[in-house]
């Protein structure tokens, strides 16, 4: 018996000039979105990265106290690589992320600040199409995100940012999960492959830490882009699963 061919990618919708990316830790949108991060900035548009957590208990040999300003520090790096120049860090626990009413104002809030057209996130499902269980820092920032976002459109949710002088943003088409089984659309990272490597390569000190298969950045990228690519007729690709909220 053979195996099924996989359905073909489509091509992400690239009509946009604002994005916001909403992530559980640094380091999260270098394992597979960075290089498209890359291809928007150097289209011109404008990408901004918002950590929930500062990754403080991502190192098993470092502090938290210590891990978090060295983590923050490389996550500002790395976003520059690819041409982001605003990163923002809620420092909500690292590791112990829960899913509220908390990190859904302080979601909303970026949102409204920053009025994006698209918002971007990592895998929010259980899984990563298997068995292999997501993190759980990774399932609530994506939930959390996906909610903010509609949150974010409505004056009567979280009043209090009105008060602080954030209007209403009900603009957001989409939100795209990076990562995620259920992906359906990718866009074309082969011309910027290498910045996406690089981009990973900046957190030095979590890689070291890391060890094992996913500290070898450029092995790494190039197993998923590649697989990626296959699915959209390219070489290397950055796949998403995509969420339509506004048509």
């Amino acid at each position: 018996m053979t195996e099924s061919t996989p359905t073909p990618f489509q091509p992400l919708d690239e009509d946009w000039q604002r994005a916001l990316a909403v992530v559980a830790h640094p380091d999260d949108m270098e394992y597979g979105a960075a290089a498209a991060v890359k291809r928007w900035t150097a289209q011109g548009k404008q990408v901004v990265y918002a950590m929930v957590t500062s990754g403080e208990a991502g190192i098993d040999g470092l502090d938290p106290a210590e891990c978090g300003p060295l983590r923050e520090a490389e996550q500002i790096a790395s976003a520059a690589v690819v041409g982001v120049e605003t990163v923002e860090f809620l420092r909500h626990a690292d590791g112990v992320l829960e899913y509220g009413l908390p990190l859904r104002r302080d979601i909303a809030r970026l949102v409204r600040r920053y009025r994006p057209e698209i918002v971007i996130t990592t895998n929010y499902r259980e899984t990563y199409g298997g068995t292999f269980p997501n993190q759980a820092d990774h399932i609530a920032a994506g939930r959390a995100t996906l909610d903010a976002v509609r949150d974010a459109g409505n004056r009567w949710v979280f009043r209090e940012l009105i008060e602080e002088g954030h209007q209403p943003w009900d603009g957001v088409h989409q939100l795209w999960a990076a990562g995620s089984p259920a992906g359906g659309h990718a866009v074309d990272t082969t011309e910027h492959f290498e910045a996406g490597v690089a981009s990973l390569e900046a957190h030095a000190a979590y890689l070291a830490g890391l060890g094992g298969q996913m500290a070898d950045a450029r092995s790494f990228l190039e197993s998923v882009s590649r697989q990626a690519g296959s699915r959209l007729g390219t070489r290397f690709a950055a796949a998403f699963e995509v969420v339509t909220l506004k048509f």
